[in-house]
């Protein structure tokens, strides 16, 4: 059965999904699973994006700590791959790793680098878990800066292991990456999936996150997973997840929520335009004079619909989160400013400091 949904039905499952209609989370761990991933990026111009993607969805009762000791002290998520994520997707990783690499030039670089690898397990066995500047770097053949992870060899291999699943993020000092060996950070009961299954289930927790995605998105992958769906005023054959179907009747209603520009919600550009009507573009890597809306301006998502942007900046040496503009790019009724205006007062709360308005 091919399911019928209007754009609001779309967009309401698709809001749903990503924990920001009016029935907030009650912890950390409850976000990552539905999400599947919280991504990791440390621009902090109001806070890093962990923190936001988090703070969007559980509002006042989230506080830094929970994250941590979810990760480093409970282990109930993992880090990986530029991400927090819970533990139960490490199973259906796995085969992935096993895996890794299918690029031909990785793998002629570790093969290359083996007494290098061995070096560095060797330090992390002995000594772990360690920061990536208290290992010794012994590469016989380097790779190149890559823009990110710099001449440091040893952050290139880490990263590598880490895609194989041979070593693990165990934890943080800052935004500095503490690693050792996977068997010391992962739990070893964990199950055991086929390749085939883990790719299924894989799909499949992709399309809860989700809620709805085109059948043959290489930005929201989820293969046959869900059941087939067209959407009003679109030709592109989606997929639709069923929990998501049967709880449209028990809608919460929506709210407003500031978005991080890096969030999941907004990754799927094409979804993002075709189902929102909404063309976000990261002005980030833009020169300041073809900026409209500011450097990392976060989307304003008022109930199903993206109104405005967000300029603003958290000022630490004021302490005080600097509000350039609230930019509105769709007609917005007056109870609509309210909300927003109290969303970012609750922004600022949570940050501990006051609002001001004005550049």
């Amino acid at each position: 059965m091919t399911h019928r949904l209007t754009l609001e039905q779309a967009r309401r499952i698709a809001v749903r999904a990503q924990l920001l209609d009016a029935d907030r989370p009650g912890d950390v761990v409850e976000v990552a699973e539905q999400l599947g991933a919280v991504k990791i990026d440390p621009t902090a111009t109001i806070a890093p994006c962990e923190h936001t993607v988090l703070w969007s969805r559980m509002g006042w009762s989230y506080e830094p700590g929970q994250l941590t000791r979810s990760t480093e002290g409970d282990r109930l998520l993992f880090e990986f791959a530029g991400a927090f994520r819970p533990m139960s997707l490490l199973p259906l990783l796995r085969p992935e790793m096993r895996r890794w690499p299918e690029r031909e030039s990785s793998r002629q670089w570790l093969e290359a680098n083996a007494r290098f690898r061995a070096d560095v397990l060797a330090r992390l066995r002995a000594e772990g878990p360690l920061l990536a500047r208290q290992i010794p770097d012994t590469a016989d053949i380097r790779r190149p800066p890559d823009g990110w992870s710099g001449a440091n060899q040893v952050v290139h291999l880490l990263e590598f292991l880490q895609l194989q699943g041979i070593v693990a993020v165990a934890g943080r000092d800052g935004r500095h990456r503490r690693w050792d060996l996977a068997e010391r950070v992962y739990p070893q009961d964990l199950p055991e999936y086929p390749p085939e299954e883990a790719a299924a289930l894989l799909d499949e927790r992709r399309l809860s996150a989700a809620g709805i995605a085109r059948q043959k998105s290489p930005w929201t992958p989820v293969g046959s997973a869900g059941e087939p769906a067209v959407v009003e005023g679109s030709r592109a054959k989606w997929r639709v997840d069923p929990a998501a179907l049967a709880a449209l009747d028990d809608d919460p209603g929506g709210r407003v929520a500031l978005l991080n520009p890096y969030d999941g919600m907004l990754f799927d550009r094409p979804r993002l335009k075709e189902i929102f009507g909404f063309e976000y573009v990261l002005e980030q890597f833009k020169p300041k004079a073809q900026r409209r809306f500011g450097y990392f301006a976060h989307p304003i998502l008022v109930g199903d619909r993206f109104l405005g942007l967000l300029e603003a900046e958290f000022d630490r040496e004021h302490e005080v989160l600097r509000v350039a503009a609230v930019h509105e790019i769709a007609p917005w009724e007056g109870e609509e400013r309210d909300m927003v205006a109290v969303e970012i007062d609750e922004l600022a709360d949570w940050l501990g400091v006051p609002v001001s308005y004005g550049s």
